[in-house]
């Protein structure tokens, strides 16, 4: 496969099969991804790769917190503008829809809820860390880290992809940082900046027949010459 067809094979998967992803294989994409750039070469990401019965106990956890206030290290508004706003909630929308959830369906929207607090089944979470040091030096924020770390996600995403897995990058894994930090044993000063659960497609689950749409070449780039 080339890049490009890697690149239009990727997607978010909202349903994993149970089947164990093996760490020979984990570790493949990893290092691999480790390839990204990143501002003055910092590499300011860390990794902690979680399976087995810690994911599970991670997972619980999130679910007896899912009645708290999410407490993210690195905040994300959810107050969009338009055109942003429209997109975003078209993903949602297009999800239930396949689902067959309706709009005013409070119950199964709640239960699709609970799933995500599960990772959407996903036997694996890469959680993507940067050091909180380094990210609030000089009484600033670094945001360049947070953007390096976007750029080795979609590394660990396509390299996933080439090895028949799925993933989603979400923020869901790390609404409660101090969960994690206290099942991982992880100082306060590793901030929790995305998971990634990987596994294996559940192809006859009707939310991963669900294909979010691209804004055309046309609407958001211009040559100026």
């Amino acid at each position: 496969m080339d890049v490009l067809e890697i690149i239009n094979m990727r997607h978010s998967v909202r349903a994993f099969k149970p089947d164990p992803v093996p760490q020979d294989i984990l570790r493949k994409v990893i290092e691999g991804a480790l390839r990204a750039p990143s501002a003055s070469n910092s590499q300011p990401w860390e990794f902690a790769i979680v399976s087995g019965a810690k994911l599970e106990e991670i997972k619980q956890a999130f679910i007896d917190n899912s009645t708290k206030m999410p407490n993210l290290d690195v905040p994300i508004s959810l107050q969009y503008p338009e055109p942003w706003k429209s997109r975003r909630q078209a993903v949602m929308a297009g999800v239930l829809e396949k689902l067959g959830v309706a709009r005013e369906d409070k119950n199964k929207r709640l239960e699709w809820q609970q799933f995500g607090f599960r990772l959407w089944g996903a036997p694996t979470c890469i959680y993507i860390m940067i050091d909180g040091e380094f990210h609030h030096a000089d009484n600033g924020t670094n945001l360049w880290n947070i953007f390096d770390c976007g750029l080795i996600a979609q590394n660990i995403m396509l390299l996933a992809t080439a090895q028949g897995l799925g993933t989603i990058p979400a923020l869901m894994p790390v609404l409660y940082p101090d969960v994690l930090r206290s099942a991982l044993g992880l100082p306060p000063s590793r901030l929790m900046v995305m998971g990634i659960p990987i596994g294996y497609e559940d192809d006859k689950n009707a939310a991963n027949e669900f294909r979010s749409s691209r804004e055309p070449f046309e609407k958001v780039a211009r040559f100026y010459t």
